[in-house]
């Protein structure tokens, strides 16, 4: 799905929480990929039906499970290389309609997944048992919803406020991203170079959890969250050294990300080249933040004085770095070589010189990249609540990997919803527990 960069700079506040989260199981290189068994529900009110059933009804397994690129399915079976699958709770693909006993009005997120819930139940279907994760997918005319989508922070539920006939990927993509604790990208302007003084400013174009789309794919701190990143494919950087980095999607072997200490936060380096169905429109080195482990709450870091980005058309190597330093943790990092699939970068810890000759065998240690013989144009073109990490699933280049953070809270995160582009909300209300939440408004399309 092509989506407007107009729709992707709004950010709204609110403060919410829901219990019953479920965390994302880390994957690794000699496990069996992670199945969830994800279960579409068409939802509909006892005063709004979809104004066009059959299309619907023939849409959504498509947006769930087609077996083109768009596909939620084949969205998430090539970001995480075959790590981790949604795969159909029940043969037909999907569940309902169903009319709950409510109307439509209101917007009450939380009725409409119990009577849903209550209403499976009677059709012999139970969470847990019968499907891991339930999507509810119900028309937009009548609710008021001031998003086009919502999720459980991680979880197993999302709402689909579904203007037209499909969401599609872009927003159906985006809510599963939540599910698997990814928060809203943001993005820190700091344009003096030091990292020390840097400003939030709008959202990143790096992630389909920001401003990029499904275009863009997963950033390396949220393939990281997730468990798809292990071993030498994204390397704790524990010595000054110079490490060599393939592009971040794709086939193949090699080092896909960095992980570096930045005082109590972390600093993660990714390059990113056109590869599979991705990042046709994003090029060279990238870096982000990430607040104390937390890597589903990463922000890109932003150097530019332009303050543009992939999504209003500015050049595939916007955002990117060729050195940067953190002098509160005395971080620096020089990109040596950036294209064609791989980079270089020389990362000096604890104060010492970029300049400086590496006397150490940390150049030898690192892993050259293979260049995947998938890479293609991504085709299509061209949001950040503090959301507890559930480990880093790296290994360090030397010494003991960080310890795994503590367990996740299941926050509430919403999109932008409209079939034009949405004015900015102002303000947020609890839902049931008190909690950080960053509501990102985006463009909608009608289909």
């Amino acid at each position: 799905m092509k989506t407007s960069a107009l729709g992707r700079i709004a950010l709204v506040c609110g403060v919410a929480a829901l219990a019953g989260g479920i965390v994302p199981a880390t994957a690794h290189a000699d496990d069996a990929p992670v199945k969830k068994k994800i279960l579409p529900v068409l939802v509909e009110f006892s005063d709004s039906t979809f104004q066009h059933p059959d299309q619907v009804k023939a849409s959504t397994p498509d947006t769930y499970f087609g077996t083109k690129t768009d596909s939620v399915a084949s969205f998430f079976k090539e970001m995480s290389r075959g790590k981790f699958a949604y795969v159909p709770a029940v043969k037909g693909q999907m569940a309902g309609p169903v009319t709950l006993p409510l109307t439509a009005a209101g917007c009450n997120h939380g009725k409409i997944n119990t009577l849903t819930q209550e209403a499976l139940a009677k059709q012999g279907l139970v969470r847990g048992e019968d499907y891991d994760s339930l999507s509810m997918v119900f028309p937009a005319q009548k609710t008021g919803c001031a998003w086009a989508g919502l999720a459980t922070v991680p979880g197993p539920y999302s709402w689909i406020n579904l203007y037209g006939t499909a969401s599609g990927l872009g927003v159906v993509g985006h809510e599963l991203g939540h599910n698997q604790g990814f928060g809203h990208q943001g993005r820190a302007m700091c344009t003096d170079g030091d990292l020390v003084n840097c400003k939030d400013d709008g959202t990143s174009a790096k992630s389909i959890m920001g401003g990029g789309g499904p275009a863009a794919g997963f950033s390396a701190p949220e393939l990281i969250r997730a468990g798809w990143l292990f071993g030498s494919e994204a390397v704790k950087v524990a010595k000054s050294g110079t490490y060599n980095l393939r592009s971040l999607h794709g086939e193949g072997s090699g080092t896909r990300a960095l992980d570096i200490p930045m005082g109590e936060d972390r600093l993660v380096v990714e390059y990113r080249h056109a590869a599979g169905t991705v990042d046709g429109r994003i090029e060279g080195v990238h870096a982000y933040r990430v607040p104390k482990d937390a890597y589903g709450s990463s922000s890109l870091i932003d150097l530019t004085e332009e303050n543009e980005t992939a999504g209003n058309s500015a050049p595939a190597d916007a955002d990117a770095v060729t050195a940067l330093t953190d002098k509160a943790s005395k971080v620096s990092l020089k990109v040596l070589s950036s294209g064609a699939g791989k980079a270089s970068v020389k990362v000096a810890l604890n104060g010492e010189s970029l300049a400086a000759e590496v006397s150490d065998d940390s150049t030898k240690k690192a892993v050259n990249p293979e260049h995947t013989a998938s890479d293609t144009d991504a085709g299509d073109g061209a949001s950040a609540a503090p959301v507890p990490a559930a480990g880093s699933g790296t290994e360090a280049q030397s010494g003991d990997a960080a310890p795994a953070a503590a367990g996740d809270s299941a926050d509430l995160a919403a999109t932008g919803a409209g079939p034009g582009t949405l004015p900015l909300v102002a303000g947020g209300v609890a839902l049931v527990v008190v909690g950080g939440v960053i509501v990102l408004g985006r463009r909608r399309k009608r289909a």
